[in-house]
């Protein structure tokens, strides 16, 4: 796998070289996605007549946008893009179904059929499973190697620390919020917050109080919260600190780049 990664981050970044510029976050998300998709459930682009990754630009373009459901607006193409990568999922689930003999190589899809077949799950939460881990292994991912990108222009120094990645996931907040339900009735600064009540956390005003990390990366820590913590921490944070590692190592030693503002 991870021979996997280096290989494809080599290539994504021989093929850039032929561009005069790049939108870099677009760019690493597809490089990402290329690999994520090969593995979980695989897909190759390259063989397939629709780009899967082409409709979860569009689910990601308009995420946050004003829920206007109207054509042409973003959250109508938002909606759209999922409709389509659905769409596509559904079909790689019923072809792989009704193949008649095991792969030799099993991926995600196989494990969710034989979940199916068991009955503990139905279609429609495994369809919407594999669109979740599919958007979650190359989003956050792209938005932290954009950000470190980006912070090592501003401060080439920081590239001599072993905690550039840290730092710049503490920086970046590339999860702006997370959400969180109260189990007990507690008091926080003189508020009450119920048992049962809906929580939403800002890790920003964690992240960037001079109180709890000094400035700049010299204060890095691994006690940030961009991966989740305790029961709820992202099973997929190591790996994606992997690729960016490999990404990284690629660029800093082979590559000279200019961000253009």
């Amino acid at each position: 796998m991870i021979h996997e990664v280096q290989r494809t981050a080599q290539a994504s970044l021989l093929s850039w070289l032929d561009h005069p510029s790049i939108e870099l976050k677009d760019a690493v998300s597809n490089m990402i996605f290329s690999v994520t998709a090969k593995k979980l459930i695989s897909y190759d682009s390259s063989t397939s007549n629709e780009e899967m990754w082409k409709h979860y630009d569009a689910f990601i373009r308009g995420l946050v946008a004003f829920p206007l459901y109207i054509p042409g607006t973003a959250f109508y193409k938002c909606m759209q893009g999922r409709r389509s990568v659905m769409k596509m999922l559904k079909e790689l689930l019923d072809e792989r179904t009704k193949a008649t003999h095991r792969r030799e190589n099993i991926d995600f899809i196989d494990v969710l059929i034989e979940e199916l077949e068991k009955d503990t799950m139905s279609e429609n939460a495994a369809l919407d499973l594999v669109f979740l881990l599919l958007f979650a292994s190359f989003e956050t991912t792209s938005s932290a190697i954009t950000a470190v990108l980006r912070f090592l222009t501003d401060n080439p120094k920081a590239l001599q620390e072993l905690t550039v990645i840290h730092e710049a996931l503490r920086l970046a907040n590339i999860a702006p919020v997370m959400f969180r339900k109260a189990t007990e009735d507690v008091r926080i600064k003189g508020y009450a917050i119920p048992k049962g009540s809906k929580i939403m956390i800002c890790p920003s005003t964690v992240h960037l109080n001079p109180v709890n990390t000094d400035e700049p990366a010299g204060g890095a820590s691994k006690d940030f919260m961009a991966f989740g913590g305790g029961l709820r921490l992202c099973v997929g944070a190591d790996f994606a600190k992997l690729q960016m590692a490999i990404f990284l190592h690629c660029v800093v030693t082979k590559y000279r780049y200019q961000l253009q503002h």
